[in-house]
């Protein structure tokens, strides 16, 4: 396993975080990115270059920036877990508790990328993140399994972030409790499954092609 820094424009990163404050009252808008870049010293050129395509862009900055947070939170832990099904559970967490205090931008995201014409983009971003989590648990394979595990994620990912944004707990005890019972479902599938492997391979290109379109999509 490895950690792989991405470099993100600093300008862009300062206006983003200046303007999450600004979201849960006037949405991923212009005008929220505007008013965080009056806050730290920025114009509004500075926001069309940062941002060309606007909120989608800054929709974007701030969900690769959760997925790198994520990701450089796990590799500090004293004590990282061994399994892989323990792994991937603990990146889950990391990702939501990491944004659980923009919890409301994120509602708003979500709600913005729940519409049709920002199909391509939600898928997009939802690839880059469970790939982030199976390349932090060294799962880097080409084969099969390599779309099979981020299909399988992406599910319990999406599900899961739904759960979150619903749990008005202190501790986040039913997220954690909805995670557990979808990570459960997955490990009885292996067993389930076996017998018909054989007839797996047909499928192999066809999956395969669906989701690099997916990951290539803008």
């Amino acid at each position: 396993m490895g950690n792989e820094t991405i470099q993100f424009d600093p300008t862009a990163v300062e206006i983003l975080r200046a303007s999450i404050p600004h979201v849960p009252f006037d949405g991923w808008c212009e005008a929220a990115l505007f008013a965080g870049a009056n806050d730290c010293g920025y114009d509004a050129e500075a926001v069309r270059t940062a941002f060309p395509r606007g909120a989608n862009d800054a929709i974007a900055l701030h969900s690769r920036l959760a997925d790198q947070s994520m990701v450089d939170a796990f590799f500090e832990l004293p004590e990282r877990p061994e399994k892989v099904h323990l792994i991937i559970r603990k990146l889950v967490l990391l990702r939501l508790e990491s944004a659980q205090s923009d919890k409301d931008a994120v509602r708003r995201a979500v709600s913005v990328l729940a519409m049709p014409a920002n199909a391509k983009l939600s898928v997009k971003l939802l690839y880059a993140t469970v790939d982030s989590m199976w390349r932090a648990a060294g799962q880097r394979d080409t084969n099969f399994s390599f779309y099979t595990k981020r299909g399988t994620l992406a599910a319990i990912y999406s599900a899961t972030m739904l759960a979150w944004l619903a749990d008005n707990s202190v501790n986040l005890d039913k997220t954690v409790g909805f995670l557990d019972r979808r990570l459960a479902d997955v490990a009885r599938i292996p067993r389930l499954t076996k017998p018909v492997r054989k007839f797996m391979t047909a499928g192999q290109s066809f999956v395969g092609t669906i989701t690099r379109g997916f990951a290539k999509r803008n």
